[in-house]
Order: C-alpha cells, then structure tokens, then sequence
C-alpha cells in the first residue's frame, strides 16, 4: 500500500497522523515518537505482507548501529500503544523466524471525523508545541549569534532496570533534535550523525569538534510503573563545563510536555551564556 508521509490512514480502530505523530481512538489520543511512528507506517504500507526483522533494521533504523533486540521492543512497545495482543494480535502478528505482519484494515482518511474530545487534544498538543516554538524562537532570534546556535543531542541513555526502554530514549533523542533543529538558523546535526558516538567514550570537546558544534546535550530516561524520569544536561562543548542541568518526573503520558521543557530550557541556559553574548 503506497503512501505518502503526510497522509491520514486509519489501522483498525484508530486514525493515525504521521504530520503530527498522533494516533487517535475513541476520544484516546496518544503521541508516538518518531520511531514508532515510522515503525507504525512502514507495516502498514506493507500490510498482510511478512516483513522481516533486517528489513525493519534497514529502514527504521537506517544508518544507527543496533542488535534484533531493538526490533523486538519498539514492537512490543508499539504494541502496548495500539492496546495489542500478542497473543490473540488485532494489529500486529508474529510471524515465526520471518518477522512481523500488520493485520488490521489499513485506509487512507483525508478528513476523518475526529471525536470532541480527541479534537481538543490535538488542539492542545498543537497549542503546546506552537507556544514553545514561539519561545525558541523568541529567544535564539534576539540573543545568540549565528556561530554559537549549533548543538548536537547525543543518544539518551537508558537506564531502567531491564533495559527494555531503548525505543523511547532514542525516540526522545530524536524528538529534541528535531524541535531543535527548526530552530531559525540553529545547526543541528543529523540522528544519523549523533547515533554514531552511542557508547563511544570520546570527550566533548572532540565529539563537538567532529561534529562541528558549541554545544552538546545528552541526558538519560529511567522509567518506574508509570512514572518517567528524564535527566538532561547541556554542555558547552570547548569547556566540558555544564551550562544547564535539569530532571523531570512524570507520567509515562507527559512526553510531548517533557520535550517541550527541555527544548525551552536549553534555550535558555543559550541564551544567557556569557558566550552567547
């Protein structure tokens, strides 16, 4: 099923908005990262169709260095969203030793007709994110020169007990380069680029040298029943000294907000840096 990136389709019983990374059902909205979204829209181009764990490495994961494992949890947790069954799937099968099949009626909408409730939350979602663009904006516009509005997001650790949340620390990796990266003038290096010093222990000052920015943000996500904590610092980069720190506690829901404020604070830990002056 051939589609393009910006077009509505409805999998089964909720309406999915790869514009702004929105599912929707029954007045429940969630907001996928980025990597589940594409995840999400590549099954469903190939919908009823096997398609095998190295092609999912191929084109989720193009060009980041992982192990099957990453297919397996950005499923399962995929899975979890869509309130799936592995059992009994409704969306997405297991096809044993061959991979994984999206079993749910897949549609294009242009305009599906979107319950009050979930209207209003990508109203929300929308207000949100236009207020800390606005902010960003407002900030970097006035205060920073061209030469210092460059900074690489480095991968977000995991550090849960199990390990299992590697999918949404680099959804959150990507998430934060993206918001930053629309950033009027700001350099920000590609999720291609950043992914490559996973694991690597370089210090910051060569890793911003090779990448070719002021300033590095790094950070790690810890996640306890339904609570999330997301540590993020950033550095400036021929220093090694860090400008911001912060964490944020709070439900595994609140992503979109945890970005938000961390995009707004790093903003402003630039804006008033001595250097930015």
């Amino acid at each position: 099923m051939e589609r393009s990136a910006t077009t509505m389709l409805r999998i089964g019983a909720w309406y999915v908005d790869p514009t702004s990374g929105v599912i929707s059902r029954d007045g429940e909205t969630t907001r996928l990262e980025a990597r589940s979204m594409r995840l999400l829209l590549h099954l469903a181009e190939h919908a009823g169709e096997v398609v095998s764990i190295d092609e999912l490495l191929e084109q989720i994961w193009q060009g980041v260095i992982v192990t099957p494992d990453s297919v397996y949890q950005a499923i399962a947790s995929l899975r979890r969203l869509l309130g799936d069954d592995s059992r009994q799937p409704a969306y997405i099968a297991t096809v044993p030793r061959l991979g994984y099949k999206l079993v749910a009626k897949v549609d294009r909408c242009a305009d599906p007709v979107i319950p009050p409730r979930t209207r209003a939350a990508f109203i929300s979602i929308a207000a949100i994110a236009l207020l800390a663009g606005l902010f960003i904006v407002f900030a970097f516009h006035g205060n920073i020169a061209t030469p210092e509005k460059s900074i690489a997001v480095l991968p977000f650790l995991d550090l849960t007990t199990e390990m299992n949340e590697g999918p949404f620390a680099d959804g959150m990796t990507e998430e934060l380069i993206d918001r930053l990266s629309k950033i009027p003038g700001a350099r920000v290096p590609s999720p291609t680029s950043s992914f490559y010093f996973r694991g690597k222990r370089i210090p910051a000052v060569d890793i911003a040298r090779t990448l070719g920015v002021s300033y590095l943000l790094d950070g790690s996500v810890r996640k306890s029943g339904v609570m999330l904590r997301v540590s993020a610092r950033l550095i400036r980069a021929d220093s090694g000294y860090v400008v911001w720190s912060g964490a944020y506690d709070r439900p595994f829901g609140d992503i979109l907000k945890i970005q938000d404020d961390i995009a707004s604070q790093v903003t402003s830990a630039l804006r008033k840096s001595p250097l930015a002056r």
